[in-house]
C-alpha cells in the first residue's frame, strides 16, 4: 500500500486523525480543505498536497469523506462519476431517502466508517455471540454518555447513536428494527435518547451529551450469562455466568486502534482485498433506524 494515492475531503478535528493514520499506512494523501483551520491541520499532520476543491484532485485511487455530517450526501454524490471507492464518515447521511438513493446508485463503491465494528472488544463480543459460549443471545445493552459534543450541524443522536447501532449490526448481523424511544433535549435538538430496537434479540440503548461522566459500555445478554465491555479502552471482557457459584471470568483481547483498522481495511480493498464491513446499504439501514427513533422520541417530548 506504499504510496497509494488517497484523497481526504475535510481535515477538521477528526479528519486530521484520519490523515495521520492514512500517512502511517504509507498512503500519499491529497487533502481537500476549504477553511484556514483545515488547511493548517493538513499541513501540521503532513498532507502530501492540499487543494481547495474536489475539481483540483487529479490522481486518486479512493476517497475518504470527513466533512460535516449534513454535507455527506452532496459530497458523496459529487464523487460518484469518478467510479472510485468512497469511505464516508458516519452517519452516512441525515435522511433515509438520500442514503438509500446512494446505496441503489453505487452500493458496491460506497462504504461507511463504522469504527466500532473494528473495535477488538466488540469483535470479541461478536465471537461470544456466534459461538454461543453463553448460550443463545437474548439482547444487547449499550451506554454512551458524555458532556457536550462539538458538532453544530446535527444533534447528539446523529453523532452518538450510529456507533451503538453499528455495534448491534456487528454482533447480531443485522440492524434491529425500532420499537420505542423517549428522549430529552433543547431548542437545538435532542441531547438524550433511550431506545429499544428489535425483540429477539433486543437492543436497549442510552445516549446522552448532558452527563458529566463519559461512559462507553456494552453488555451482551445471553441465556447462560452476561458478557460486559466496561470501557472503550478496556483490555478484557468480563463474563458473569448465570449459575450462583460461578466465578467472574476475564477474557483478554488483542489491542488495535479501530480507526486505523478500518482505514487499513479500506486501503486493502482498493488494492484488491475484501470490502470494508459497513456497506452503503448498512449505512442506509442505520440512518433509517435513527430517523424513526428520533421521530418517536420527538413525539414523547
Amino acid at each position: 500500500m506504499s504510496g497509494l494515492p488517497i484523497c481526504l475531503i475535510g481535515c477538521g478535528r477528526w479528519g486530521s486523525l484520519i490523515l495521520r493514520d492514512l500517512k502511517s499506512l504509507g498512503c500519499e494523501v491529497c487533502v481537500v480543505a476549504q477553511t484556514e483551520d483545515s488547511q493548517q491541520n493538513a499541513r501540521r499532520v503532513g498532507a502530501d498536497k492540499i487543494v481547495a476543491s474536489i475539481d483540483e484532485v487529479v490522481e486518486a485511487r479512493g476517497f475518504v469523506v470527513a466533512t460535516p455530517t449534513v454535507t455527506h450526501c452532496s459530497v458523496v454524490e459529487s464523487l460518484l462519476d469518478r467510479n472510485l471507492p468512497i469511505f464516508v464518515e458516519k452517519p452516512f447521511t441525515v435522511d433515509y431517502e438520500s442514503a438509500i438513493r446512494i446505496a441503489d446508485l453505487a452500493g458496491d463503491r460506497v462504504f461507511v466508517m463504522d469504527k466500532w465494528r473494528y473495535h477488538t472488544g466488540i469483535l470479541k463480543l461478536a465471537e461470544i455471540a456466534r459461538s454461543q459460549l453463553l448460550g443463545p443471545v437474548k439482547g444487547l445493552k449499550t451506554t454512551r454518555t458524555q458532556l457536550g459534543q462539538p458538532h453544530k450541524d446535527v444533534d447528539s443522536v446523529w453523532i452518538l447513536l450510529p456507533h451503538d447501532l453499528s455495534i448491534a449490526l456487528e454482533i447480531f448481523g443485522h440492524v434491529p428494527q425500532p420499537v420505542h424511544a423517549v428522549g430529552a433535549g433543547t431548542s437545538e435538538g435532542l441531547t438524550d435518547l433511550y431506545s429499544i430496537c428489535g425483540k429477539n434479540p433486543w437492543h436497549v440503548s442510552e445516549i446522552s451529551t448532558r452527563q458529566a461522566a463519559s461512559r462507553r459500555e456494552v453488555w451482551l445478554y445471553c441465556r447462560d450469562g452476561v458478557a460486559h465491555l466496561d470501557d472503550s479502552y478496556s483490555e478484557q471482557i468480563t463474563i458473569s455466568r448465570s449459575t450462583a457459584d460461578a466465578a467472574v471470568e476475564k477474557l483478554p483481547f488483542l489491542q488495535e486502534m479501530p480507526l486505523l483498522a478500518e482505514l487499513k481495511a479500506f486501503v486493502n480493498h482498493i488494492e484488491g482485498g475484501p470490502a470494508p464491513k459497513s456497506s452503503a446499504r448498512h449505512g442506509a439501514e442505520i440512518v433509517g433506524c435513527i430517523e424513526q427513533l428520533r421521530s418517536m422520541a420527538m413525539k414523547n417530548l
